[in-house]
């Protein structure tokens, strides 16, 4: 408790410092307006929070709107001849993103309650027979399926715990128990690169693009990204085989889920397939994937498939953590800060340098901080660069990787702190191959993701 309070005093130390600083000083050294110093400090005050976790996450979403409204806008309105209204920092909450990830949770939720995760994790450790490395790829497989349509964490929580009976009956002594409890993380890291709801991220990404009139359907982003997971899936998969070697061990197979099928477990797997057939198709009925997002939620009530209490019980936190970093990327960009910052950057090289440039700091932030505060400070940043509209996508695409990819620490992501908090590895085996994994994804995406996007953008179109 002594220690919480510590930590939400030094997070109001900082930001009244901040406040004060700014409208004494400004920003020392820095040509910038009034607005954009005030957009700064928010941005340093959210970083330092999403970074030190001093507040939840959730909250530091809600400061960053609160502060929008009551410092940043009579500042910019002061000053400027087109004034806004404070529904340009509110629409972030309630937009087609978090439509989209409402969608999914609730989905998340719908497999759950209905034991169809388990089913399907199960029929695919029947089917590896005990052999110990086919088992890792079963789990690898399970894992990363399940996070392209579902939470990473909730999915790292449910395997985890649907494989620790397995783990319990390896030796302490053999290493491949480690192998098991790190797959399931990084597997649901990489799983979520695959769809657009798989990661938030991802979200951002299409938001940007979509805001600056880029055309990515659900089947244009699972092309661009795809063939990137299941390499980096079977890089994982190896990975894990040599370093924690299984030697002479044999797996005992958990007993298959006994539980009846009944109407309801086929109306939740109508629902879950009608729902995946709209966000592939949804640019070609002309909805929004947000839209289509909403279908989940109003059946899944509406017949009684999920309760009150399913809804009260879904990760909100997260839907307004999402929504945060897309108020700040609109304070960014209503007040032009993100051109002076780009600005900044070494644009007079080649974009492939830029690009080197950008991946890596992604990379970086994404290791100490969230994975969706990083996308959402860096993405906008290179929206507005003066290079094609090919090159521009190629560099969403690469960051939104990076974010997902970096993993070398537990608290990387949440996947990680749930695997690191079972005792069952240490942090240097997580630093380790996590280490290695990002090390990877930063070579494939640099030098095979831009002529590979290009390819497929030449065939789709941007």
């Amino acid at each position: 408790m002594a220690s919480a309070n510590i930590r939400s005093l030094a997070a109001t130390v900082l930001l009244f410092a901040a406040i004060l600083f700014v409208e004494l000083f400004g920003i020392p050294g820095a040509n910038l307006t009034h607005a954009q110093e005030i957009t700064a400090a928010i941005l340093i005050v959210a970083a330092v929070l999403w970074v030190s976790e001093w507040v939840s996450l959730f909250v530091v979403s809600f400061l960053i709107l609160a502060l929008e409204i009551v410092w940043l806008l009579p500042a910019f309105n002061e000053l400027s001849t087109t004034p806004i209204k404070t529904n340009v920092f509110f629409s972030p909450f309630f937009s087609n993103i978090i439509l989209l990830f409402l969608g999914g949770f609730v989905l998340s939720s719908l497999m759950q309650k209905y034991g169809l995760d388990i089913r399907f994790a199960q029929m695919i450790l029947r089917r590896t027979k005990g052999l110990p490395s086919m088992t890792l790829l079963g789990i690898i497989i399970a894992c990363s399926f399940l996070s392209m349509w579902i939470s990473n964490t909730a999915t790292t929580a449910m395997m985890l715990t649907m494989v620790f009976p397995l783990i319990k009956k390896i030796p302490d002594e053999n290493p491949f128990r480690k192998a098991l409890v790190l797959c399931i993380p990084f597997a649901c890291n990489l799983g979520g690169i695959g769809t657009p709801i798989g990661t938030p991220p991802n979200a951002i990404a299409l938001t940007y693009l979509t805001q600056h009139g880029y055309t990515v359907t659900f089947a244009k982003w699972m092309a661009l990204t795809m063939p990137f997971m299941i390499v980096f899936l079977l890089i994982l998969w190896q990975m894990l085989v040599r370093l924690f070697p299984a030697g002479d061990l044999r797996l005992e197979v958990p007993e298959r889920h006994t539980g009846k099928f009944g109407v309801k477990h086929w109306a939740a797997v109508a629902v879950f397939t009608i729902t995946a057939l709209g966000w592939f198709f949804a640019s070609k009925l002309g909805l929004a994937t947000g839209t289509v997002g909403l279908f989940p939620v109003i059946v899944c009530f509406w017949f009684g498939l999920l309760s009150t209490k399913d809804f009260r019980d879904l990760p909100w936190d997260v839907l307004y953590m999402v929504s945060g970093g897309l108020a700040l990327g609109v304070a960014l960009n209503v007040t032009g800060l993100g051109e002076v910052l780009i600005s900044a950057l070494p644009l007079n090289g080649s974009p492939f340098i830029l690009l080197l440039i950008t991946a890596a700091v992604a990379g970086l932030m994404s290791t100490v901080m969230s994975n969706t505060a990083t996308a959402g400070l860096v993405i906008p940043l290179v929206m507005n660069l003066p290079f094609e509209n090919e090159f521009i996508l190629a560099l969403v695409v690469a960051l939104a990787l990076m974010c997902s990819m970096a993993m070398a620490l537990p608290v990387s992501t949440p996947p990680n702190a749930i695997a690191f908090s079972s005792r069952a590895i240490k942090s240097k085996d997580m630093i380790l191959t996590g280490g290695l994994i990002t090390i990877a994804g930063y070579i494939c995406v640099a030098f095979i993701g831009p002529p590979y996007w290009e390819f497929i953008i030449s065939i789709m179109g941007v």
